[in-house]
């Protein structure tokens, strides 16, 4: 099997590494079950309205989801058929360690594997005071040799330090043949916001004081691509020098529990489930007492005029559906070129755990396109 730039993939070799990125818990494997919807019951943190309003909630029938034969049956297998992932719920700051010292080995030895499958090679950097990896394809285009992919890596700003939250660099750095540098920013519960905003704002200066911009693109899925969208706001705030091309991968644009899929999606989505559990509690721990509110918290907030071209990714059962395409509309409002792609049955990010199947090679090459037509 090949990828959509001719690198070799061996089948076999890839089919136990391709793990969720965006959140980490325990899989109960079930080949073909379908997910059950719980929607008649009221859904938490769902207040009733006030008693001089009409209540124009809905209430559903409870329902079994089939996976749909209108995907391949590898994306089916890897991703589509699984159950919704049990998440850790730590209730101290020692819990968290412990859950994220855990996930982030098990991640990191995955990525490790990935390179090693696809012969990248990771090397630890230093940008002035912030860690990161400079991930070399196995085979670089000759004309894309100037240019420098950022990755700001996903993880609900708690998961994905070091080593572990290079996958997506990885499988991006083989399809563009392009370098990529991820940002290794810090974490809560030692580092709350704004200290990833100020990391990612620090490696970009050391960055563009050393390429041109206009060979550059900025890109993160998940909470990554929540703070690429951060990390803009914060450059044009310094009016610094902006990428030419944006990649925001399913983005975590609103901490707040706001827009239709939160409700609509919760447990449809097996990799995030709903919003109460795991991704409130870590959003909350990165906010460290902030208003969710806050644009660098939520960038949906935020003036999203003047940001570089953007291609944005999601799936028909993602929980983060209203997310991405609220940031879609929003930078189309804003006049700002925007492509938005939505896959069939995918939920969160499951371009990458379903990777190598058709669908998610089908998306890195339409985001490989969008950064030619937009980096010199």
């Amino acid at each position: 099997m090949k990828l959509q730039n001719g690198t070799r993939v061996n089948r076999a070799g890839l089919a136990w590494w391709c793990l969720p990125i965006a959140l980490a818990g325990l899989l109960c494997v079930r080949p073909g079950l379908s997910l059950q919807l719980a929607a008649q019951q009221p859904m938490p943190n769902q207040p009733a309205p006030p008693a001089s309003t009409p209540d124009t909630r809905r209430e559903l029938p409870a329902r079994r989801v089939p996976v749909p034969g209108t995907i391949s049956e590898e994306l089916a297998q890897k991703a589509v058929s699984l159950p919704v992932r049990v998440l850790p719920l730590p209730e101290s700051v020692e819990a968290w360690k412990a859950a994220q010292q855990t996930i982030n080995q098990e991640r990191a030895a995955t990525a490790r594997a990935v390179a090693d499958e696809l012969k990248a090679t990771l090397t630890p950097i230093q940008l002035a005071s912030v860690r990161g990896f400079e991930i070399t394809p196995a085979v670089t285009h000759p004309a894309r040799s100037q240019r420098l992919l950022v990755h700001l890596h996903g993880g609900a700003y708690v998961l994905g330090a070091g080593e572990a939250g290079t996958l997506e660099a990885i499988l991006l750095a083989t399809q563009c043949q392009t370098r990529v540098i991820s940002v290794d920013y810090r974490m809560p519960p030692e580092h709350p916001f704004p200290a990833a905003v100020d990391d990612a704002i620090t490696a970009w200066k050391e960055l563009t004081a050393r390429h041109n911009p206009q060979q550059m693109a900025l890109f993160g899925t998940s909470a990554g691509g929540g703070l690429v969208m951060a990390t803009m706001l914060r450059i044009k705030e310094q009016q610094l020098p902006r990428p030419a091309a944006l990649f925001l991968g399913t983005p975590w644009s609103d901490l707040t529990k706001t827009g239709d899929s939160y409700f609509t999606h919760a447990e449809l989505d097996n990799v995030l489930g709903r919003y109460e559990g795991f991704l409130e509690l870590s959003a909350k721990l990165y906010a460290g007492g902030v208003d969710l509110k806050d644009p660098l918290l939520s960038p949906i907030n935020g003036d999203l005029r003047s940001f570089p071209p953007t291609i944005l990714a999601t799936g028909t059962r993602d929980l983060f559906l209203s997310n991405t395409v609220r940031v879609h509309r929003r930078l189309r409002q804003a006049g700002v070129t925007a492509e938005l792609h939505v896959a069939e049955a995918q939920s969160h990010a499951d371009y990458l755990r379903g990777f190598p199947a058709p669908e998610a090679q089908e998306l890195l090459a339409e985001i490989d396109q969008f950064f030619n037509r937009h980096l010199r």
